[in-house]
Parts: C-alpha cells; structure tokens; sequence
C-alpha cells in the first residue's frame, strides 16, 4: 500500500485530474506520461487515459467503481464512444443533470453511491444503473458538493473536518465505515479534490502535512 504527495500541473488539486477505483485510474489523456506512471504505481490500478468534456479534468467530470464511469452531460459522443471502445469490462454512461461536476457531487465504492442531494430522481436512477450500487442522497445541507470534500473507497471514508456529528452518523450508517475527518493541503476541507484514492493507496497533494495525511491513511484503512 503506498500513500504519496504529488502535484499535478503544479496544483495540489490532484483530485480533479484524476478518478480512481481498484483496477483503473482514469486520468487526463493530456497529462505527461510521468503522472499516468506515478498514480498507477501508487494506487497499483492500470491508468487509462481520457478525456471528459474535452478537458483533462477528468476527476472533476467523472466518478467511477468497479462497475462502471458516470460521465458529465458536457462529455462529447466522441468521448464516451472512445471509452466503451476500450472495452474495460465496465458500465460507461451518462447523467442527463445540471449537477455536471460529476467529481464534485458523487462520492462512491462498490456498494453505496453518496450524492448531491439535488439530484433528481432521473439522475438517480441513472447513477444506480451505471455504478450497479445504492444510491442514497448526501445528508445535511452544509457540504452538498459531497465529492469535493469526502472521500470514499471499499476500505473507508474520510470526511472533512467541519462535518457535523449527525453528518459523521448518517455516513457511518450508509456506509458501515467510522468516519475520520481531516483536512488537506494545510487545512483545506476540499479533501475531495485534493486526494485520489482507492482501497491499496492515496495520492494526496503537495503541502498536505503528516497530520493531515496520517488521518486519511486511518480513515481509508491504508
């Protein structure tokens, strides 16, 4: 198991470059090679380079678990195509929503998916079909933005620090994890897009102290 500090294009907001689950790390088909390298060695997954709305931000507009990738609505027919056609063993689908930071609103591993509690019953349905898991929507209404600022694998989840209590109980109770809260980057609350994460490691971005990453290795059991 590994945990690491990185940068990508000289930000700490590794997290919108990058999704991860067991097997793959999806990242910016644009990145230098060193980066496709460095998170596959770190998360021990294959890197499968893409594009999602023409960009590299690929955390940012997508969210995956071993079942499938949930893409933005911004994503191109071209885009979508040319994932299917990798043939990944994995769902590859769409969410027709508003709510097209699809990194930022969904956290999820193989069991559950937590969401923006705005989505509507449309998009959650599509998320369940794709993802092949539960789908339940994020509670409070402090922290919609539920993958921005948590972080959630098959081993365990992390919140960030200025999560309620009622928040830490309705998660533990979604997801079977005690939660543990940091923050990222020498106190950011967006751990979300600061971490990429699976079950075997974490890359955290640079200026992330040992305090901070301490608490996410305990979180995500690493």
């Amino acid at each position: 198991m590994s945990t690491i500090l990185y940068s990508i294009r000289n930000s700490s907001n590794v997290g919108v470059f990058a999704t991860a689950t067991d097997d793959y790390v999806f990242l910016g088909a644009g990145l230098p090679a060193r980066d496709a390298r460095v998170l596959s060695e770190a998360l021990d997954a294959k890197s499968v380079s893409i594009t999602v709305a023409y960009s590299d931000l690929v955390g940012l507009f997508s969210r995956a678990n071993s079942n499938g990738i949930i893409l933005s609505n911004l994503a191109g027919k071209e885009e979508v195509e040319s994932l299917k056609m990798q043939k990944l063993g994995i769902n590859v689908g769409v969410i027709d929503s508003d709510l097209n930071a699809i990194g930022n609103n969904i956290i999820a591993n193989d069991k559950i998916a937590i969401v923006h509690p705005e989505y509507d019953e449309k998009a959650i349905k599509q998320i369940r079909d794709i993802l092949g898991v539960e789908v339940v929507r994020a509670p409070g209404r402090q922290f919609k933005t539920v993958g921005a600022s948590n972080i959630l694998t098959n081993k365990g989840i992390v919140l960030n620090n200025r999560s309620t209590e009622g928040e830490e109980q309705a998660m533990e109770r979604a997801t079977t994890f005690k939660p543990v809260k940091s923050t990222t980057v020498t106190g950011s609350i967006y751990i979300g897009m600061s971490v990429i994460a699976n079950s075997k490691g974490a890359v955290a971005g640079k200026g992330t102290t040992g305090f901070e990453l301490q608490h996410i290795i305990e979180g995500l059991n690493l």
